[in-house]
């Protein structure tokens, strides 16, 4: 008897994912293994997934397979956050840094699971609360796995915002946007930024000015426990705060978001085929120097 009793599945809300699901439950049938997925997923396709709500999901499976991109991934980490139910990538078109199998070595890989044959890579998250209107007066919590970002509106003046480390005001940016960036977001929005690439496995937080027009445009990497806060000044713009990419709320000057990260939010699977450097050459096209080739 194997460890997987239940499957979960999240899938890309556009790309055909029928062969990966198919795969996947030819594998389940054959161990009497339950697949689960979201309503409003898989009942748009013809397979034998079973509906059920996205607690039920959570509780049920003992293995999350995302079958999409790192946008994909990062939504079935959110949905599992703080459960041990590890995550599992199945890449559906371009090369992504989360995913670890392509569709095809999904059989095998499900059966390396089951037997026990993997390891996870523990990812932070950052968690705040975003202003949402009268509904909510104390404004609605976010998780972020890339990162939170205070972004200008086109049209708009910059954003201007004073970034403090344990309630310490350190530096004041003007730019595009500043955000606050995971590891994991490193080679996302905080990448194109000028900020940092960093291993995943670091606990820390990054804090990046893109396009900052201040003297000062140096991106900051704090340690884990140093909780960072962004103050949207008097001269600022409205402001959008996207979280992994959403817009989840527009803000003014006086607002201020206190972001605290998230140890081990979540579990993804490896298997130790490639590395996150491996993998970020071929995503980010890393090449040297043609003068040292």
């Amino acid at each position: 008897m194997g460890t997987l009793h239940a499957i979960g599945l999240v899938l890309h809300p556009e790309r055909d994912a029928k062969p990966a699901i198919d795969a996947v439950v030819e594998w389940a049938r054959r161990r009497d293994v339950a697949v689960l997925g979201l309503p409003e997923e898989v009942d748009r396709l013809v397979c034998d997934a079973v509906a059920v709500p996205a607690h039920e999901l959570v509780e049920r499976a003992d293995l999350l397979i995302s079958l999409g991109g790192d946008g994909t991934m990062l939504r079935s980490m959110r949905l599992v956050a703080g459960h041990a139910t590890p995550v599992l990538g199945a890449n559906l078109g371009r090369l992504g840094f989360l995913a670890e199998v392509d569709v095809a070595e999904l059989p095998a890989a499900l059966s390396d699971i089951d037997a026990g044959n993997y390891s996870v890579e523990p990812r932070m998250a950052l968690r705040s609360v975003v202003p949402d209107g009268p509904g909510l007066p104390d404004g609605k919590p976010v998780l972020a796995f890339n990162d939170i970002a205070l972004v200008r509106i086109p049209g708009q003046a910059s954003a201007a915002i004073a970034t403090s480390v344990l309630g310490r005001e350190f530096v004041r940016y003007a730019a595009d946007a500043v955000l606050v960036a995971t590891p994991t977001g490193s080679t996302a929005y905080s990448f194109s930024a000028g900020g940092p690439i960093v291993s995943p496995t670091v606990d820390a937080v990054l804090v990046v000015a893109a396009s900052a027009h201040s003297t000062f445009d140096r991106a900051l990497v704090l340690a884990a426990d140093e909780r960072p806060s962004l103050q949207v000044l008097p001269v600022s713009g409205q402001l959008a705060v996207e979280v992994d990419g959403r817009v989840e709320a527009y803000v003014g000057p006086g607002v201020r978001l206190d972001v605290t990260p998230v140890r081990a939010a979540a579990l993804v699977v490896r298997f130790g085929r490639s590395t996150f450097y491996e993998r970020a050459r071929r995503k980010l096209r890393v090449t040297g120097s043609l003068e040292v080739e």
